[in-house]
């Protein structure tokens, strides 16, 4: 049977309207109590959840996964009784006799299950495609409200992306056809990590530009001081971190730092880095290991996707959220508590 809590819980001040579709009671100081009743669990049923999403399968593949456990498990509580009717009934002597019966046509057998996937409502706060695994953030019922706040207010993400010199493919991703292929004797880790610098370099640059202010005035100075830049069009990738995480001939693997970043964009820069090595590459593997501050080590496996770790995860994120609300309300251009490698 699945667990909720049945405490209340301390939000800021700063945080109280951010957090108003929050249940106050999902945090894990609370004492835990064991619930068969499912119209119980289902006020509990609002917020943010962190998921594993794998490698293969669609963001819509994902949602419908999550809608299908959450009913099956909710229609295996003790769900409401069907409605009662009045019957008047006449009686040998001429009485009436007044009582209540069940409603067949709210039995569960006409109807169907209580819980139907209509009934709950989902968001994602990013868009990961088919080959993109990792962290993904998913907002249920209440929750899809921070959901979109989060989107909106485009937290750092952090992905490791694997490519494969030598060969080059049609739509830069390993399953589609391969249009060329080169030499990559002449490539080191030495000369990959210089490529790379190059190209955080040349986004730190263009965060200035984008911003309309000289990179050499005590403008951008003072703005630099606040913290990281974002961009005003979220369209506009951006890379505020690139490295080299792992380097073996001819895998290569990279972690980057970014925001409005999608799929496509990471295979076109794996492309990209194939190119200016001299040679050609395409992206075998790409995974996210943290969105803002939900990260992989906390995220659900699909093994895991049923209701009783989704409400213990959304007890989670609702402590994370307590102590980091600049994630649903950025105030400033600073991202608090994240730290971006120099390179």
């Amino acid at each position: 049977m699945p667990y909720v809590n049945n405490l209340g819980s301390k939000i800021t001040t700063q945080g109280r309207e951010i957090f108003a579709v929050i249940n106050e009671k999902l945090t894990y100081e609370m004492a835990l109590k064991l619930v068969k009743d499912a119209p119980t669990v289902w006020n509990y049923l609002n917020g943010l959840v962190n998921l594993y999403k794998p490698a293969g399968i669609t963001v819509q593949q994902v949602r419908n996964a999550i809608i299908h456990n959450l009913c099956r498990d909710l229609n295996q509580l003790e769900v409401r009784p069907a409605l009662q009717r009045v019957v008047i009934d006449n009686t040998v002597d001429s009485k009436l006799i007044v009582r209540k019966v069940e409603d067949l046509s709210d039995n569960v057998l006409v109807t169907g299950p209580r819980y139907q996937p209509d009934d709950i409502k989902c968001r994602f706060s990013a868009n990961h495609g088919r080959f993109t695994s990792g962290v993904i953030v998913l907002g249920i019922n209440n929750g899809t409200n921070l959901a979109f706040k989060l989107q909106q207010n485009r937290p750092l993400r952090v992905y490791r992306v694997t490519g494969f010199l030598g060969k080059a493919t049609e739509t830069h991703f390993a399953e589609s056809r391969v249009m060329a292929r080169a030499t990559i004797d002449h490539i080191g880790s030495e000369k990959i990590g210089r490529l790379l610098a190059s190209i955080q370099a040349s986004h730190q640059r263009k965060m200035f530009e984008l911003s309309g202010i000289d990179i050499q005035s005590q403008a951008a100075y003072e703005l630099a001081c606040r913290g990281t830049i974002r961009p005003a069009d979220n369209r506009q990738p951006m890379i505020y971190g690139i490295r080299l995480a792992e380097y073996r001939k001819p895998f290569f693997t990279i972690e980057i730092h970014a925001i409005n970043e999608t799929e496509a964009y990471l295979g076109e820069l794996i492309h990209e880095i194939g190119i200016n090595l001299k040679s050609c590459a395409h992206c075998t593997g790409v995974r996210c290991i943290r969105h803002g501050h939900f990260l992989l080590e906390d995220s659900l496996l699909k093994k895991d996707w049923n209701l009783q770790n989704i409400l213990s995860s959304m007890a989670h994120t609702n402590k994370l959220i307590n102590h980091h609300p600049d994630m649903l309300q950025q105030n400033s251009s600073s991202l608090h508590g994240m730290d971006v490698p120099d390179q």
